[in-house]
């Protein structure tokens, strides 16, 4: 790797960081409420036997859109919970553009939904679970409000996280008793 791409990562990863997601003290009693519609949808994905993330969008205090984790059921890769309830919400409201739209999901958004997020103008996405292994709005790095994209989406962090942790921590404990 050259000098200059080397020193230009490195200056990329420490903007990423620098732009840390507000906090859960940020988040409106209708991004809670959101939140635990999200996480009663998460716990249908676990009861499929999915990986308990469920995802919201909400334009006011109308649920345009909803989803949770499909990829086992789908055997579809891009079926993250994010992904199918934008997906429910633009054919709801017949525009790609959720110009308007809060974005309500128990896991911090992978590079992929981040990236969803972004192209669907989508101006606020409220998480609950951090994922240091995936998560891209704030953990290994914030595509949400990287200067380079022409969108910028507001992160708000943990919002509901001890229950989206316990739920998710709760799900992997029983995948690992069951492989044993």
């Amino acid at each position: 790797m050259g000098r200059g791409l080397f020193y230009l990562r490195l200056a990329q990863r420490a903007a990423a960081r620098a732009i840390a997601p507000a906090r859960d003290h940020e988040a409106t009693t209708l991004d809670r409420a959101m939140m635990q519609r999200a996480l009663d949808l998460a716990r249908e994905a676990g009861a499929m036997g999915e990986v308990p993330v469920g995802a919201v969008v909400y334009r006011g205090d109308e649920i345009v859109g909803e989803g949770f984790n499909r990829r086992e059921v789908d055997q579809d890769p891009s079926a993250h919970a994010e992904h199918i309830a934008m997906l429910d919400a633009s054919r709801r409201l017949g525009s790609w553009r959720l110009d308007g739209c809060s974005l309500a999901v128990t896991l911090e958004p992978c590079a992929m939904c981040a990236g969803l997020i972004v192209n669907a103008r989508v101006p606020r996405v409220v998480y609950g679970a951090r994922d240091p292994k995936a998560g891209f709005a704030g953990s290994l790095g914030n595509l949400l409000v990287d200067e380079r994209l022409n969108h910028r989406v507001r992160p708000i962090a943990g919002v509901l996280e001890r229950e989206s942790s316990e739920l998710l921590k709760r799900f992997f404990a029983e995948l690992r008793k069951r492989k044993r």
